[in-house]
């Protein structure tokens, strides 16, 4: 099967055609041991600007002056990496820039705490669902989020779901998505040993790299801003349009 015809196939099992015999059922998504979930876009959206405000605002702090984050590929990004890019084209040497983003940081995450209350979180469809059987069904779940550690967590508690994870990766002293993944992946296998099976579940095509260059498995989810064309793409190891499509897929 050629990468085309791998791409469509995968889109069409996310569509729930069981009864398609070139459709791939081997992968079976209840069978490890640990779950790793990206939170935004895979866990919730957020319908709200607290998060971008604080990106604003925080600069502004610094700076004395606002510098747009318009035009930047934020999704699937960290915020790490947005800080630098939205400093750097506007024009600051990136030795000044590195030296302040911790300040901007720590701004950021103070203002998203002051605020949480004004976070509005809609659940992506059966993610409630889906943590609550993994958890009754003694699976191991964690957070890989490019997300600052305090934001991101700050989040997790608005929705409800803080409860469910035991270990986490977040953007701190990590810069690039694939680093904050193989942070998680190292935290599972720390509590769970090396021979624990651990597969990420995101919505982005940034996800399903960063999963692949820690060579583990990744579910992807088109509960964000990318689509199962655009996500499959990538070749997943799953291909589906929410968790909800998990109970649907059947396997040989």
């Amino acid at each position: 099967m050629n990468k085309k015809q791998a791409h469509v196939t995968l889109v069409r099992a996310a569509e729930g055609f069981q009864h398609d015999d070139e459709l791939p059922r081997g992968f079976d998504w209840r069978g490890f041991d640990a779950y790793l979930f990206d939170i935004d876009g895979t866990l919730a959206n957020f319908r709200d600007q607290v998060h971008y405000e604080a990106y604003c605002n925080a600069i502004q702090s610094i700076y004395g002056h606002p510098i747009s984050l318009e035009g930047l590929a934020v999704n699937g990004s960290t915020d790490r990496l947005i800080l630098l890019e939205a400093l750097l084209r506007a024009g600051i040497p990136e030795k000044d820039v590195r030296a302040s983003i911790p300040g901007i940081a720590d701004f950021m995450c103070t203002e998203v705490e002051r605020r949480a209350a004004e976070l509005r979180p809609e659940l992506c469809p059966a993610v409630p669902r889906l943590l609550e059987e993994l958890k009754q069904n003694g699976k191991r779940l964690g957070v890989a989020s490019g997300n600052l550690e305090r934001i991101g967590r700050a989040k997790l508690k608005s929705a409800g779901l803080d409860e469910y994870f035991e270990f986490a990766a977040f953007c701190g002293t990590h810069e690039t998505r694939t680093q904050i993944f193989q942070s998680a992946l190292e935290a599972a296998h720390k509590k769970l040993g090396k021979k624990a099976k651990v597969c990420f579940v995101g919505d982005t095509p940034a996800d399903v790299l960063a999963a692949k260059g820690c060579g583990a498995p990744v579910i992807a989810v088109a509960t964000g801003i990318f689509s199962l064309v655009e996500l499959g793409k990538e070749g997943p190891d799953m291909c589906i349009p929410a968790c909800e499509t998990l109970w649907r897929y059947s396997r040989l």
